[in-house]
């Protein structure tokens, strides 16, 4: 097949996505909305501006939150961005879309994949070519984003009434599809949005493994003995982490030999203002991005992995860090209950509610049998559900059915 896709390439979910079929041979383009520097072998890459997305820097392992202060850092001038682009974004796809148009007749691919409805699906809806279009929905598409404003509404419609095929992360979200036009009948698929968890590098590591130079530099001096428990999610708008720093002195205070993990946190200004107004500096460590490998090294050495979130599909490092052998507590949420049922193989909790977070950790940590018995289980339904190969055989044949959908119709 001939592919074009069209994401945001600095996210690890498209790139995950898009390189499982650039590495198994296919011919695959790239029309990334954001600067982007791949590795991998592409056919083609081209840099497409949707609603100021080429303003964005690139996300690599390592990469520090620059130091900032006041009304416009860190995450807080992440969250006003995202809501200036709600009102501003749906008017500003005719260009983009024109550009993509070219695009796609220049390469005369087999099939589009939109990567996200905002906005990438949106402006690649927009574009009128007559080849199959895939969107895939993410997690907080319908539930955060759709309904914001009234061109993100008339935008999400549009995208659903263009597109020839639907590939979302959770079973939610295809309900909630049709809620805002998705067609009975119509191509659709449930698939983790990364393309799979990767068992060569997602999986429990032994004690005695060495960990990598860059996690050693973070992690130095962690006296034996000390309760791990990290929270992978980094900050964006829909995460409840002033719920995570608040629930720390909760839980000091009753296991104070525990130590909280916060990748992708190291310079954002506001996990700095959690850690002096709480004064938890010495029980946290904001680090900095890590890479997949050491996020399994991470998620390994770790007791429990937190996500409270209010609006999600499902998480990417939810799974991971199960394959891992971490015990997941997350919000709870209609799609994390696709795959934790409270108090059988993880926990729920409210993700506005600190109380509720530090009782669930707690609860983890001083209950070794019911922690340490969910671990093979969470581990045996990630394989099963959500294993890089199996998952990648299942996508391909979705391509396949819109594509020879598209030739009969």
């Amino acid at each position: 097949m001939r592919l074009v896709f069209v994401a945001d390439g600095r996210s690890p979910t498209a790139r995950n996505w898009v390189s499982g079929f650039a590495d198994a041979g296919f011919e695959v383009h790239l029309i990334s909305t954001t600067p982007s520097d791949w590795q991998i072998p592409l056919a083609s890459l081209h840099m497409v501006s949707v609603a100021y997305s080429g303003l964005a820097k690139p996300l690599k392992p390592g990469a520090v939150q620059p130091q900032s202060r006041g009304l416009l850092s860190g995450a807080r001038a992440m969250n006003l961005r995202a809501s200036a682009r709600k009102w501003i974004g749906p008017c500003l796809l005719k260009t983009p879309a024109e550009k993509i148009r070219c695009i796609v007749e220049e390469i005369q691919p087999d099939l589009v994949h939109a990567m996200r409805i905002p906005f990438e699906g949106m402006v690649t809806a927009q574009a009128g070519f007559s080849q199959p279009l895939l969107v895939s929905v993410w997690g907080n598409d319908f539930t955060l984003h759709a309904s914001a404003t009234p061109g993100m509404r008339k935008r999400t419609r549009e995208t659903l009434q263009r597109c020839d095929g639907l590939h979302a992360d959770c079973r939610r979200d295809l309900v909630l599809a049709r809620q805002w036009g998705w067609r009975d009948g119509a191509p659709e698929i449930v698939l983790p949005g990364n393309g799979g968890i990767k068992p060569d590098i997602f999986y429990p590591r032994p004690d005695t493994e060495k960990i990598s130079p860059g996690l050693a530099a973070v992690l130095d001096n962690i006296p034996r003995g000390t309760n791990l428990v990290v929270n992978p999610r980094g900050f964006r708008g829909y995460l409840r982490n002033d719920t995570f720093f608040r629930s720390i002195p909760l839980i000091l205070a009753q296991k104070p030999e525990t130590l909280f993990l916060c990748p992708a946190m190291a310079g954002e200004p506001q996990a700095q203002m959690w850690l002096d107004r709480l004064n938890i500096h010495n029980a946290v460590r904001l680090l900095p991005r890590l890479s997949p490998e050491e996020m399994a090294q991470l998620f390994s050495m770790s007791h429990i992995a937190v996500s409270p979130s209010e609006h999600d599909g499902t998480p990417n490092t939810l799974l991971e860090s199960m394959a891992c052998g971490a015990f997941p507590i997350a919000g709870d949420i209609d799609s994390i209950r696709e795959w934790i049922t409270d108090g059988e193989n993880g926990l729920l909790i409210d993700p506005a509610d600190p109380v509720q977070l530090a009782d669930a950790v707690l609860r983890a940590l001083r209950d070794f049998n019911f922690r340490g018995g969910v671990v093979e289980k969470n581990q045996a339904e990630v394989t099963a559900h959500a294993a890089q190969p199996d998952v990648f055989r299942r996508a391909v044949a979705f391509y396949e059915q819109i594509i020879s959908r598209s030739h009969v119709e």
